[in-house]
C-alpha cells in the first residue's frame, strides 16, 4: 500500500505536461455529474434499490515519459426503497470514494494501452432509521472499503481529438468495516464493528473523450463475503452477511 501512495504521489509531483496526441492520457483538472441505477442486496435478508445522483472531480499530472498520477473523488445520494421486514420508501444513502491512481501510457500504432493500479476508499452511509410495513424498526449503517484497484484503458481514434476510451478494473477488498448502530432500534442492543476480508469487485466503462468534455456509461460491482461475527448485547451476536452491490449509470466531465 506504501509504494502504491509512493508512486502516485512521484508521478503527480513529477508535472503536468500538455499532451498533443488525443490516445495518451490528457492532464488538467476535471469536474462532472453522473445519474446511476443502484442494487444493494443481502440475498435472502434484504435490499436496496433506487436512483442515485452525484458529481465527479479529478486531477492528472503527466509527464515526458508518458506516466501520469491522478487524484478522483466522487459523491453520490439517493433516496431508495428498502425490501426486506417489510418495505420502506425514501431511505438516505449517501456514498463518498476517494481514489490515487498510477499508470503509464503505452501507445502503438492507432492505439493506446494505459494500464495502472492505485489506493482506494469508499464510504456509505445508509439510514434506515424508522418503522418498515410490517412494524420492523430500522437503524443507520456506515460502510468502509478500504481496496486496491488494477485495470486498463485502451484510447482509439475516432476523428479528430476525439477517442473512444474503454476500460475495465478489478477492486482487491484489502480491509472492510461495517458499522451497524443497532442502538436506534431502542432494544437494548449496542453499535458493533463487523471486519470484513474477503471480497471483490469490477468497474467497467466505455468513455467519448475530446479535448474538454467528455461523456459515457459506467458499470460498478462489488461482491462482499460474510464478515466476522461479534457481539451486540443480550447474549446475541451478529454478522454482516455476503452482500453485492450493483450501480449502472451515465457520466459527462469537463476538463480545464
Amino acid at each position: 500500500m506504501r509504494a502504491i501512495l509512493g508512486l502516485c504521489v512521484f508521478s503527480l509531483c513529477t508535472g503536468a505536461v500538455g499532451a498533443d496526441d488525443p490516445l495518451v492520457t490528457r492532464s488538467g483538472w476535471e469536474v462532472g455529474g453522473q445519474v446511476a441505477r443502484y442494487h444493494y442486496e443481502e440475498p435472502g435478508v434484504m435490499s436496496l434499490n433506487g436512483d442515485r445522483f452525484g458529481v465527479t472531480g479529478a486531477y492528472t499530472a503527466t509527464n515526458e515519459k508518458h506516466a501520469y498520477g491522478r487524484i478522483e473523488a466522487r459523491w453520490s445520494y439517493g433516496e431508495l426503497e428498502y425490501q426486506g421486514s417489510g418495505t420502506l420508501e425514501g431511505v438516505p444513502d449517501q456514498l463518498l470514494e476517494v481514489r490515487m491512481l498510477a499508470g503509464r501510457d503505452y501507445p502503438r500504432g492507432s492505439v493506446a494501452w494505459s494500464p495502472y493500479v492505485g489506493a482506494a476508499f469508499r464510504y456509505l452511509y445508509n439510514d434506515l432509521r424508522g418503522t418498515t410495513s410490517t412494524g420492523a424498526i430500522g437503524y443507520r449503517r456506515e460502510s468502509f472499503y478500504f481496496y486496491i484497484p488494477l485495470g486498463v484503458t485502451l484510447r482509439m481514434p475516432l476523428g479528430g481529438t476525439w477517442v473512444l476510451a474503454p476500460q475495465l478494473e478489478y477492486k482487491g477488498l484489502v480491509h472492510g468495516v461495517q458499522r451497524t448502530h443497532l442502538s436506534d432500534t431502542g432494544l437494548g442492543l449496542s453499535d458493533v464493528s463487523n471486519q470484513q476480508s474477503k471480497g471483490s469487485g469490477y468497474r467497467a466503462q466505455l468513455m467519448f473523450e475530446g479535448p474538454r468534455w467528455s461523456f459515457g456509461l459506467w458499470t460498478d460491482y462489488w461482491d462482499i463475503k460474510d464478515s466476522d461475527v461479534q457481539p451486540v448485547g443480550l447474549g446475541v451476536s451478529g454478522m454482516e452477511p455476503a452482500n453485492w452491490t450493483r450501480e449502472t449509470g451515465v457520466e459527462l466531465r469537463y476538463r480545464f
